[in-house]
C-alpha cells in the first residue's frame, strides 16, 4: 500500500472521528505529495514520498523552535501535535549509537582525517540515514567524530 493510500485511509478515519487538527495536517501532506506528482508527471517512488514527509517534519520542527522563541503556548501545542502526526509516516529514527556506527564506518571508508573530508563523509552518510535521522544531528556528529 502506497503512502497516498495510507493517507487517504487515515483522512477517512480522522473525518469520522472529527479530529480537525489531524485532518488538516494529513490533507497538507497529501496535497504536497499530489503537487509533486503533478510536477513530475508520474507517480512518486517511496524514496521521493519519504523526502516530502521529511520536509514536512522539518518545517514543523523549525516552526516549533520559532514559536518557543516567541513564547506562543497555543502555537507550540499545535506544532507538537503536528510533529506527532507527521512522525507516523516516517521510518523509525536511528539511535545515537546506530548513527555513530554509520558515521564511523563512513569515515573509515573514505579515509577521512580532517574537516577537509567533511563533504565526502556526509556524501556517504546522508543516503544511508535519509528519513531516519535529522540532518543537523548527523552534521554535528560527523563534525565531532572527524575532529
Amino acid at each position: 500500500m502506497s503512502l497516498l493510500d495510507t493517507l487517504n485511509n487515515d483522512i477517512k478515519v480522522a473525518m469520522r472521528s472529527k479530529d480537525k487538527e489531524a485532518l488538516a495536517i494529513l490533507r497538507m501532506i497529501k496535497t504536497s505529495i499530489q503537487n509533486e506528482q503533478i510536477n513530475k508527471g508520474d507517480a512518486l517512488s517511496s524514496e521521493e514520498e519519504l523526502t516530502l514527509v521529511s520536509r514536512e517534519m522539518k518545517q514543523r520542527k523549525e516552526a516549533l523552535v520559532e514559536f518557543e522563541k516567541a513564547d506562543r503556548a497555543d502555537l507550540i501545542e499545535q506544532a507538537k501535535i503536528g510533529i506527532s502526526i507527521v512522525s507516523r509516516y516516517l521510518p523509525e529514527q536511528l539511535s545515537d549509537e546506530e548513527l555513530r556506527a554509520i558515521i564511523t564506518e563512513a569515515i573509515a571508508s573514505v579515509d577521512a582525517s580532517s574537516m577537509k573530508d567533511f563533504g565526502k563523509v556526509m556524501g556517504v552518510v546522508m543516503p544511508k540515514t535519509k528519513g531516519k535521522a535529522d540532518g543537523q544531528k548527523v552534521n554535528a556528529l560527523v563534525k565531532e567524530l572527524i575532529s
